[in-house]
């Protein structure tokens, strides 16, 4: 028994029956369970109990054991004098502070299933997929997760959004430009692209997004790639480049990306100027993407742009490749979609449109779901993960949930938790 455990199951009331009494024998009845606290202070708030005819109001603390309440050094903190009840799982001593203020003292020892205890050491000591394995049903996913889920994930994608926002004078286009970049970095540049987008003001972006080989070059020489020219066209893209650096006054910070177990087509020298693209070929981006009403829209935008003609025969600086045209993958695109476009028409749109959230959901119903080692974790447990909204969702579950075995904040640990039966 832990004391989260134990604060979870007097806040679900998880009890074999109700009929509490005192250690002393009298009849306590809890009118009210109280709000759980999860902030400093007694773990119950604004209870409300009935003992010995009376009807008492106030908060109600939480300890593993009696002694807990002595080692906490409760007396002495004034946030607990108004304490109605002191609920443990086992009585180990008696408080003589609590004795001569009348609190009551609530044993729930043989309130709780053991079963349950069982269960949950399963959960937090599990080494599998997810801490649940051995018990885990498809059938407990409560009605409605996904999309729940999806939301939780969007609001919380969201209040990132509103920082940067806020931090860039609520430049939507800047924001959109800065998390693009992010999402062309893959997980092992995303940080490095963005510090390359932020480096520069964006209004500069679109100043010269007109032309495709400056704006390559803008960020190829912020990425430190083009000091020694290999060829002809890195020579032009460094003239270029150092034309930029004088005409704008643009830091002279340099951010290297990474190459390291990269496949050739996620090298960064390929994905800067497919992002160079994206923004050559459409002026109006950010228009675009905010009055996309379907998924198909939004892969119009992203399916025509590919890396520069220099890269057709090239995946690095100088060393010739055999020809194969760098475009944008169907993966790659719902990616981008998935992480930073949605998150982004849902923030514009959602203190203004109250449909914006259902039609978010329907976005990512109409999108396939992602093939990685996460879901294919998910559907060895039995799950038939049909679209993008069980993929984001269980993907965002997982790191969120299942890897801090969070169990106990989880709606199908709580499920599972619940029933009694042995599985």
């Amino acid at each position: 028994m832990t004391e989260k455990l134990l604060q979870y199951l007097w806040n679900y009331k998880v009890f074999k029956h109700f009929d509490f009494r005192d250690i002393e024998g009298n009849a306590v009845e809890i009118l009210n369970f109280g709000k759980w606290n999860t902030n400093a202070g007694p773990d119950f708030l604004d209870a409300k109990i009935k003992t010995k005819d009376l009807v008492i109001a106030g908060n109600i603390e939480l300890h593993v054991r009696t002694s807990d309440w002595i080692f906490h050094n409760h007396s002495q903190d004034p946030n607990y004098q108004n304490i109605i009840l002191h609920v443990v799982y086992q009585n180990d001593a008696e408080i003589d502070d609590l004795i001569r203020k009348n609190v009551p003292t609530l044993e729930l020892k043989d309130h709780i299933d053991q079963n349950i205890l069982w269960k949950y050491e399963k959960l937090i000591n599990g080494t599998q997929f997810i801490p649940c394995e051995n018990i885990f049903d498809p059938d407990k996913i409560p009605v409605n997760f996904h999309e729940a889920t999806i939301i939780k994930k969007l609001d919380e994608k969201s209040q990132e959004f509103e920082k940067n926002l806020e931090f860039h004078k609520n430049d939507f286009e800047a924001v959109l430009f800065h998390s693009l970049s992010y999402s062309f970095g893959l997980k092992v540049n995303a940080p490095i692209f963005r510090l390359i987008a932020e480096s520069v003001d964006f209004k500069v972006i679109n100043r010269i997004r007109q032309n495709e080989s400056q704006l390559e070059a803008l960020l190829f020489g912020i990425s430190g790639w083009l000091e020694d020219p290999k060829d002809g066209q890195m020579m032009i893209w460094k003239r270029e480049f150092d034309f930029l650096r004088k005409k704008f006054s643009i830091p002279d910070l340099k951010f290297h990306p990474k190459f390291l177990r990269l496949r050739p087509p996620n090298f960064p020298t390929v994905r800067l100027s497919q992002l160079a693209d994206l923004y050559h070929r459409h002026q109006n981006l950010f228009s675009k993407i905010i009055k996309a009403d379907h998924i198909n829209e939004l892969y119009d935008v992203f399916a025509p742009v590919k890396a520069s003609d220099y890269w057709d025969f090239h995946f690095n600086f100088g060393t010739l490749s055999k020809f194969q045209p760098k475009t944008l993958s169907r993966d790659f695109i719902e990616l981008v979609i998935l992480n930073t476009v949605l998150p982004l028409k849902y923030t514009y749109h959602k203190y203004h449109r109250e449909e914006i959230t259902d039609e978010i959901l329907e976005f990512y119903k109409n999108t396939p779901a992602e093939k990685n080692s996460i879901i294919s974790g998910w559907k060895k447990m039995g799950l038939n993960v049909k679209n993008a909204l069980e993929s984001q969702s269980l993907i965002y579950h997982y790191k969120t949930s299942c890897e801090e075995k969070n169990c106990l904040n989880c709606g199908i640990g709580f499920k599972l938790l619940k029933e009694s039966s042995n599985v």
